[in-house]
């Protein structure tokens, strides 16, 4: 099977929900909140029933890329955008934040190098192929 098709199939996000809620749980538990890694595997297990059950929805069919056109692939890169705005910016206004308080801004300046680090790779690499 083609990438392209794993990645659209109705499974591919339902499955992947399961596989993050076992980690996130796995996570919790390895740090000493079973209960916590339990909710969280079972919040992730039912957003992941969601996703399968839920496939009269053309949101749900647009998320989880079984009803995946180009309208969709236009919407799903501007709202990427949109969050990566919204996520840069509270990665900035918590640095200074952190700065104002005296302190080194740490992890939001580790997180704010990382966004630019590979925002300008990325970009070479699209002018690159383009």
């Amino acid at each position: 099977m083609e990438a392209t098709m794993v990645f659209r199939s109705k499974w591919f996000l339902p499955l992947f929900s399961v596989a993050l809620g076992l980690a996130f749980g796995g996570a919790l538990w390895a740090g000493g909140e079973p209960r916590a890694g339990i909710q969280a595997l079972v919040l992730m297990t039912v957003v992941g029933l969601i996703f399968l059950v839920g496939g009269r929805s053309e949101m749900i069919r647009g998320l989880r890329g079984d009803g995946r056109d180009e309208y969709w692939q236009r919407l799903d890169v501007h709202a990427t955008a949109l969050a990566g705005h919204v996520v840069i910016a509270a990665i900035l206004v918590m640095c200074m934040w952190e700065w104002a308080h005296g302190r080194d801004g740490s992890p939001y300046t580790q997180l704010g190098a990382i966004t630019a680090v590979a925002y300008i790779l990325a970009l070479g690499v699209l002018r690159w192929r383009s």
